[in-house]
């Protein structure tokens, strides 16, 4: 059986290998059409990330780290450019009549999800676990994808509800940003 937990320290050595495991620069073209994850996280990274209750994982049975996701402020996650230019793009933007700000809004994701562990339902387990903590501080999640990662839009558009509210070019790729009403439970009833 699966279960869900925010991370701990602990668990920074098997989030580290899962990741690797599924980065982008380390995969082929074939297994990146399988998803993939594009953010390197490092030790501190993630002791800072953890620090904030941002860090969530599923583990099996033999205390395996199976899946992570992950969210954060936006003052976190500004060490990394990208996302300083999709808070560029906030004043445009806007989810169910309310304009996107720093203030109404996280970040959510990376999500990664070891690949015998996908297509069970535990997008949807993990993604409630980091819901339940993160809907205390904030009514909105915005995340992007990289457009080429197929599977993980299709993920999140139909299994968690995630809008499409923004496209845009960053570094010579494409993605897409998304949106999610943070009050609504993602597992199905």
């Amino acid at each position: 059986m699966i279960k869900t937990r925010i991370g701990t320290d602990k668990d920074i050595p098997r989030i580290l290998s899962l990741q690797e495991k599924n980065l982008y620069s380390n995969l082929t073209a074939k297994q990146r059409e399988e998803g993939f994850v594009t953010t390197p996280f490092t030790i501190k990274q993630l002791e800072d990330i953890i620090k904030m209750n941002g860090a969530f994982v599923a583990a099996n049975e033999a205390e395996e780290i199976v899946a992570y996701a992950f969210a954060g402020t936006w003052k976190y996650f500004e060490q990394w450019e990208i996302f300083n230019y999709m808070v560029s793009r906030f004043p445009k933007l806007s989810y169910k009549n309310q304009p996107i700000t720093v203030e109404n809004s996280f970040q959510y994701g990376p999500v990664c999800i070891a690949k015998q562990y996908r297509g069970k339902g535990l997008l949807n387990q993990i993604f409630e676990e980091m819901r339940l903590e993160w809907v205390k501080k904030f009514p909105i999640s915005i995340t992007f994808i990289n457009s080429i990662n197929v599977i993980s839009e299709k993920a999140h558009t139909k299994k968690l509800g995630w809008e499409v509210i923004d496209e845009f070019e960053f570094n010579d790729n494409n993605y897409i940003g998304l949106a999610l009403d943070m009050k609504t439970s993602v597992l199905k009833q």
